[in-house]
């Protein structure tokens, strides 16, 4: 006959493995080994690389800041576009008057290059210029005209690197009724040459009509009171 405890020993030796005392593993082995794991090459294949990386973080911040903006601007998002088509607008103007920044800090050179021609090419190539609608060529070559004919009739001594507004400053001494009309001249050629401003018709009418004009006008004498 079979003891009880005989009986007890054989019976729990029969239970299922699901039944017997788990084996546990400590916190820090076991994420340390979860880490080794997923720090294998085959689980990043996928992954995005560095630079869209950036690009996304780069996005999801723009993202964020149209949205506090839009939402402390009256109007919402309308309005912060309406603001934003405002500023556009304030620069393009901007732009248009002052000219390229590039090109404005060159400042003014020359107003003549290496080749010596006399007023009267100039005043072709200004008139060739002016039919075919190219105002800017066309200002430029009849300033050279103006300040070429000054020269030739000794209005003007002739010196190499002569600027614009130096030759309409000098001008103005021994033409005084025509200052203001040679500043403008002046100013006119630099734009175009300078500002990246584009000339216009009545920009070319009036310096041709200031060439033809002092081509008739009489300077003043040195020391003459005007």
């Amino acid at each position: 006959m079979m003891s009880t405890g005989g009986l007890i020993t054989r019976s729990a030796a029969f239970l299922p493995a699901a039944e017997q005392p788990p084996v546990t593993t400590p916190r820090d082995p076991a994420r340390e080994a979860a880490e080794r794991e997923l720090s294998k090459q085959m689980y990043h294949q996928d992954d995005p690389g560095l630079l869209q990386r950036a690009l996304d973080r780069f996005w999801a911040w723009v993202g964020d800041l149209f949205d506090h903006a839009s939402g402390a601007t009256p109007g919402g998002t309308l309005g912060l576009v309406a603001i934003a088509v405002l500023v556009a607008l304030a620069v393009a103007a901007l732009w248009w008057r002052l000219g390229s920044p590039r090109r404005t800090a060159t400042g003014a050179a020359a107003l003549f290059g290496d080749g010596l021609r006399s007023a009267a090419d100039h005043r072709t190539a200004a008139e060739a210029h002016a039919a075919q609608g190219h105002w800017n060529a066309a200002v430029q070559e009849r300033m050279r005209a103006v300040v070429r004919s000054l020269e030739e009739r000794t209005v003007l001594d002739p010196r190499p690197g002569r600027t614009a507004d130096e030759a309409a400053a000098e001008a103005a001494a021994s033409l005084p009724d025509h200052a203001e009309a040679l500043r403008a001249a002046a100013r006119a050629f630099d734009d175009v040459t300078y500002g990246g401003r584009p000339a216009h018709p009545e920009t070319y009418a009036h310096l041709r009509t200031l060439d033809l004009a002092l081509t008739h006008a009489k300077p003043l004498l040195t020391g003459t009171p005007s």
